[in-house]
């Protein structure tokens, strides 16, 4: 872990936080599961029945509003916030609707249960509700220095894990996909994550389905295994930053029509790292990766975005898809993904993450990109 540096990004993030709402016309934000609580002030609620909620208001301290018991797990930052502990026997929904007052633009996290929101609604009479992700998402896809840097190290730590994968340390015939996964996991959290987020280990037809869920399929010799995998990693001031990769292993040496396929897939990766630059759409570089693959006879094949922003949250902005045409910047990280999936037969998916970076992107895993072959 790096060393502490002098001042934390909080102060910074929430004078941001506070001139977006001034631009929107928003008079406060409330936070309460989801990223947008430890991004802003460092501190991650527990998904509990019991209400936690940063009330953030234009032009007033925000306040914390927490269960008693969870009080000890909050770090306060130099003055950032107030903590208001609630007993028991309080109604927390009150209290966060008396520190809102006569607010009538109010926006609130896109993962606020809705008990609560619908709680508030009835609290805070004529109140127009938007979502919190409206002004903290452009914010948070344009990552700084320290941001860039925590993820390199998360990128860095699966990388390691992929590069074992590809030597054929990691055992795979005669496993089921659930111990390959348990085993992906096992290292992730031994490489400085805190969390393990996914661990998908998807053999033979199984890798047809992108999110397959990893069960009690044996792995055999003379097919693929694809193994999607990512966890979470804390900074200095305890705030979560995602790793993704994806890597496809063959046990034994992969048929001709195998290597083809992935051959597409690892063309159409190429193509949208190479249009991956600050002033290219999120539409563009989709476009990249996916003119390859219909090129090929394979666009039906593919079968969801190029790619998701990365952060503090696994899927975040930007998006790399059809439609975006917000330009990227310095600093949105980012992952590319293409894939082709073939049902009942076989399925392949490359992914990087990447930082934009000047005039093109860095990557924070770059471990070979074959289709290796392993005799494991």
């Amino acid at each position: 872990m790096t060393a502490r540096a002098a001042t934390s990004p909080f102060s910074a993030r929430m004078a941001g936080l506070r001139a977006a709402m001034t631009e929107r016309g928003t008079d406060a934000v409330l936070l309460s599961v989801g990223a947008e609580l430890p991004w802003l002030c460092g501190y991650e609620a527990m998904p509990l029945e019991r209400l936690t909620m940063l009330v953030v208001p234009v032009d007033d301290d925000p306040t914390l509003f927490v269960p008693r018991l969870e009080a000890p797990r909050v770090r306060e930052q130099d003055g950032l916030f107030r903590i208001r502990p609630w007993d028991e026997t309080e109604d927390p929904l009150r209290l966060v609707a008396q520190a809102v007052g006569p607010a009538r633009s109010l926006a609130i996290g896109d993962r606020t249960w809705s008990r609560f929101t619908v709680g508030l609604v009835g609290l805070v009479d004529g109140a127009r509700f938007s979502n919190a992700s409206e002004l903290c998402g452009p914010l948070r896809a344009v990552k700084d220095g320290h941001e860039v840097e925590v993820l390199h190290r998360a990128g860095a730590a699966v990388d390691r894990i992929a590069a074992a994968l590809q030597a054929g340390e990691i055992p795979l015939v005669g496993r089921t996909e659930a111990q390959v996964s348990a085993e992906l996991g096992q290292r992730i959290l031994a490489e400085g994550h805190h969390r393990v987020n996914f661990a998908i280990v998807a053999a033979g037809s199984n890798a047809a389905s992108p999110h397959h869920e990893p069960g009690d399929r044996v792995i055999e010799a003379g097919e693929v295994v694809l193994c999607d995998f990512g966890g979470t990693m804390a900074d200095e001031w305890g705030v979560g930053y995602c790793s993704d990769i994806t890597r496809c292993v063959w046990t034994g040496e992969a048929p001709a029509e195998a290597v083809e396929v992935y051959s597409v897939v690892r063309a159409a990766h190429a193509a949208a790292v190479a249009a991956a630059r600050p002033g290219a759409t999120g539409k563009e570089v989709d476009l990249a990766a996916r003119r390859v693959v219909v090129a090929a006879g394979l666009g039906d094949h593919f079968v969801h975005r190029t790619g998701h922003g990365i952060g503090v949250e696994e899927h975040e902005d930007p998006y790399i898809v059809e439609g975006n045409d917000v330009p990227l910047v310095d600093g949105n990280c980012f992952s590319i993904e293409p894939g082709v999936y073939l049902p009942g037969r076989f399925g392949f998916r490359l992914e990087d993450c990447v930082a934009a970076n000047g005039s093109g992107v860095a990557p924070f895993t770059d471990i070979d990109h074959d289709l290796v072959s392993v005799d494991a």
